[in-house]
């Protein structure tokens, strides 16, 4: 698969690159800077310089054209204001979402720590758990919050996936 990622070299993004490339999928890591190309492409994504906060979605549809799905992994950061929450979390999120319909993509996956719940517990493999769900049609329109837990990754959305049919 071909996986087109927004936050490219963020934390989970990073890990995401290398769990996908060692699987034998493509990556390729939507970055806002330059400097950041290096980094993404060690990891084994190509590397897409797009800043979300100035692009539209023609520009989003031509970066992630040919991808199988995309998965917003950005985020303004915890240091950031109100209004660069609005611009990268919700309105990048949004133009994402947009250029993925306008490139013909139908798999669109959302990283948030914005939800209700807590963040994933340390030491939980975020990546780990976005591969599975790329690789589950049937996790298609599901929302599910990652807490952590016992249950090897495959099982749990093994597990999913049969409560959701």
């Amino acid at each position: 698969m071909r996986i087109a990622i927004a936050g490219g070299h963020g934390q989970v993004a990073r890990h995401l690159s290398r769990a996908l490339t060692a699987r034998g999928d493509v990556p390729v890591a939507l970055v806002r800077q330059l400097a950041h190309v290096d980094d993404v492409v060690s990891d084994g994504a190509e590397a897409v310089v797009l800043d979300l906060e100035r692009a539209n979605a023609r520009d989003v549809a031509e970066a992630i054209a040919g991808a199988d799905a995309v998965v917003f992994a950005a985020g303004a950061g915890p240091g950031s204001g109100i209004a660069r929450k609005d611009t990268v979390d919700r309105a990048a999120a949004g133009l994402l979402a947009d250029g993925a319909e306008q490139a013909g993509v139908r798999r669109y996956v959302l990283v948030s720590s914005m939800g209700a719940g807590a963040p994933p517990p340390p030491g939980t493999d975020v990546a780990a758990v976005l591969v599975a769900l790329l690789h589950e049609p049937r996790t298609a329109g599901l929302a599910l919050e990652l807490v952590g837990g016992v249950v090897p990754t495959d099982a749990a959305v093994a597990a999913v996936t049969e409560r959701a049919d």
